[in-house]
């Protein structure tokens, strides 16, 4: 039974009713904060790994690549999975294997168990509570605001750094590793009530349409697109992988993990610390760059809505290269703070352009299954940028040349996003779709 406050007109939602996808919107942008902080905890951990236990930095850095390769990997089974049984359960599932995975990292003691624990299991459950799971929901329930939506989850994503990193780094320092572990995995169970009880799967569970989709089509040519969007294509990926807009989305998207969370989410605190700043300084730093993504996505949330999200993203990835080639001579506190300010604002700034060119183009029904591989390359890119980063410190002594090839690979993901075809779109979605055997 709907309760009345959210049985909003089918149609068009009143003012003086609460659109029920806003409530699915807090809980998802709840989940994705808490996933953030869980997926961020490798990069806190490098110094003390290598003090308590001995390890060296490319050892660790292998360990932390597999969990950023295996939230990409969870990305495509993920999404199918969601398009195929709805958010709900899959994020349900993902909550537990994070809270398990996490509190069973307080025990490693070797690092094959630092790469089982911290890099498989726990970048299987981050990726089921991940950016698949966002761009399903603000395509499925938002037809008006999904940039906005969009921008929203991206910036829950941002909090997740700006809250946690410090907070984990204060943990260390207190209580330790360890600890601190147990402590992220009570965070990451207490997720559980509020899923289960309030995110629903789509807007017709409740007797909606998705906030403001046209009550008609206006053309024939309209209504079969329409028709399209809204239905899931069992076989979409067959197609997919013959239009090249899937392989530029996929790598710019490859660039843009590579270039945040694989080298700068992993290896930004390690870089700081070499230059005799402190942990908490390094921390704080790092949440500054969180907080200014956070003003950064929304922002590029509520620009997806009005511009062309192509020239947005060749904008971000141009500004991203440019900061990662000025990265090497930044040293000091304050040349830090100003690199984190400037990074942050597009460090996510990408996945509203990108969510949404992905539903433009093959359907908002189908967002789970591309998305899904389209975030696989994103997170392929960051694992080698991760691993990659870190052999790079240890043979040239800094991180130098990996920061002059990420900006490099920048801007030619700006490129490669100035030449998706937008209108793409009525090719994929009106074909009809023929099984296989």
């Amino acid at each position: 039974m709907i309760p009345s406050r959210f049985r909003a007109n089918p149609q068009a939602p009143s003012a003086s009713t609460l659109y029920y996808g806003w409530i699915v919107v807090g809980v998802t942008v709840l989940a994705l904060l808490v996933s953030a902080g869980v997926r961020s905890a490798p990069g806190v951990l490098i110094h003390p790994l290598e003090e308590d236990l001995g390890w060296d930095r490319s050892s660790i850095s292998l360990g932390v690549s597999i969990g950023l390769l295996l939230f990409g990997l969870a990305g495509p089974g993920t999404g199918w999975l969601i398009d195929r049984y709805g958010p709900r359960r899959i994020t349900l599932g993902g909550i537990v294997l994070v809270a398990a995975s996490t509190a069973v990292g307080a025990t490693v003691q070797s690092l094959w168990q630092f790469a089982v624990v911290w890099g498989a299991l726990s970048g299987l459950g981050t990726g089921m509570v991940g950016s698949v799971l966002g761009a399903t929901v603000a395509n499925r329930w938002f037809v008006a605001r999904r940039g906005l939506v969009l921008g929203a989850f991206g910036a829950a994503t941002s909090a997740g750094f700006l809250l946690f990193v410090p907070f984990l780094m204060w943990l260390v320092n207190q209580v330790g590793w360890r600890t601190m572990s147990v402590i992220l995995a009570a965070c990451a169970a207490l997720l559980f009530f509020p899923v289960l009880v309030l995110l629903r799967n789509d807007p017709a569970e409740m007797g909606l349409r998705p906030y403001g989709e046209p009550v008609g089509p206006t053309s024939k040519t309209d209504a079969a697109v329409s028709r399209a969007a809204a239905e899931r294509q069992p076989w979409i990926m067959k197609r997919a992988v013959r239009v090249p807009e899937f392989w530029l989305l996929s790598g710019s998207f490859f660039v843009c993990g590579a270039t945040s969370n694989g080298l700068i989410g992993t290896h930004f605190i390690a870089h700081s610390l070499d230059h005799g700043i402190s942990e908490t300084t390094a921390a704080s730093t790092l949440a500054l760059m969180g907080g200014m993504n956070f003003v950064g996505t929304l922002t590029s949330g509520w620009l997806t809505d009005r511009y062309d999200p192509r020239k947005l993203l060749a904008v971000y990835y141009s500004l991203r290269g440019l900061s990662l080639f000025l990265l090497p001579a930044v040293t000091g506190i304050e040349g830090l703070a100003i690199f984190a300010i400037v990074f942050g604002l597009d460090y996510i700034a990408t996945v509203p352009p990108t969510a949404a060119l992905t539903a433009d183009i093959f359907g908002r029904r189908n967002v789970g299954a591309v998305f899904g591989w389209v975030f696989f390359a994103h997170q392929l890119g960051a694992a080698l940028a991760a691993y990659g980063g870190g052999v790079t410190r240890d043979v040239l002594g800094d991180y130098m040349a990996a920061f002059l090839a990420a900006g490099i690979l920048a801007i030619l993901g700006g490129l490669m996003a100035m030449r998706i075809d937008r209108n793409a779109r009525p090719v994929m979605v009106t074909e009809p779709v023929t099984a296989v055997a």
